[in-house]
């Protein structure tokens, strides 16, 4: 599914999970990533509904989902749900999405969470759209 993404306008980063979905968001000359949402998954209807007003709202023009993998480069069950999560969010907003190796963005947004002397809620909250920021700046860092 890499269909290459438009190298102007808004990029979501997603950091895909079975109940949560982290979401960050770049700027319009794709330089910058921040952390926007995390979002609980309801069911496909109201997740569909979410998305495109996302979409919409952030004037979003690709997605980047973090394709999770085992150390080794190989795929994992969590890696077929990402991808078909992924399918799934094309169909839904009509929008290409490229994966981006997210091996390292949660310990990487846990390191940055621990420094920031946040309470283990306040750090379980932010996590996953931190995970997100830290996948979509690698990939707007890489040479795609």
């Amino acid at each position: 599914m890499s269909t290459s993404l438009p190298r102007e306008g808004r990029l979501a980063g997603i950091d895909f999970g079975t109940v949560r979905i982290g979401i960050a968001v770049s700027d319009a000359r794709q330089t910058l990533a921040s952390p926007l949402d995390n979002y609980t998954r309801l069911s496909k209807d109201q997740d569909a509904g979410y998305f495109r007003r996302l979409v919409k709202e952030e004037e979003i023009v690709g997605l980047v989902v973090g394709l999770p993998v085992h150390m080794s480069g190989d795929e994992s069950q969590m890696s077929r749900e990402a991808r078909e999560f992924s399918k799934w969010l094309a169909e839904a907003t009509g929008l290409p999405v490229e994966f981006y190796d997210e091996r390292f963005s949660s310990a990487l947004a846990d390191d940055y969470l621990a420094a920031g002397q946040l309470t283990k809620k306040q750090r379980q909250r932010r996590r996953d759209m931190l995970a997100a920021q830290v996948i979509l700046a690698s990939y707007l860092e890489s040479d795609r």
